[in-house]
């Protein structure tokens, strides 16, 4: 599904729920997706996004079960909580160097995400943001990206080979 050109902002819960959804479009004319707009599209599995875009939103995409791959754009610089929560089959994510946030169970509950990059432009990586990733075993941090020296939280019930690369 493609959103029309002409849309500028995709309200609070538009599509929530919505399972005839299997593909995404979000065209450059977008900047604002609300709170649980794609929220429980459990068919959803791929996303295009627009150069408008500057957050993913609080639950903007979670429970959307078979989600696959998600390349968010360089326009986005914060992550909200929750944005990717319990997206189950998500495997690869890549994460731009205009994110400066990612919040609060941000990728919960991605149990088929095998690696993850934090950019250096990452000056906020909140508690929580990778728990119950089951499959995650490795994450680089590049640049000056926080490092979890003292507080491990961010990862939460992770493997316990997970292994951290600076």
């Amino acid at each position: 599904f493609t959103i029309p050109g002409s849309v500028r902002t995709i309200q609070l819960a538009a599509f929530n729920g919505c399972n005839g959804l299997t593909s995404l479009t979000i065209p450059d004319s977008v900047t604002n997706v609300g709170w649980r707009a794609f929220w429980i599209c459990t068919n959803l599995t791929s996303i295009s996004f627009g150069r408008g875009l500057t957050a993913v939103e609080v639950e903007t995409f979670a429970r959307c079960s078979n989600l696959r791959g998600v390349a968010i754009p360089n326009t986005v610089t914060s992550i909200g909580p929750g944005a990717f929560r319990t997206c189950i089959s998500l495997t690869n994510v890549v994460i731009p160097n205009s994110v400066t946030s990612i919040g609060n169970s941000a990728f919960s509950g991605c149990w088929s995400l095998p690696a993850v990059t934090i950019p250096e432009s990452v000056t906020n990586l909140e508690a929580g943001a990778f728990r119950f990733c089951f499959s995650l075993t490795r994450v680089y941090f590049a640049g000056d990206a926080p490092s979890p020296d003292k507080d491990l939280s961010m990862f939460e019930y992770s493997p316990p080979t997970l292994v951290a690369y600076y």
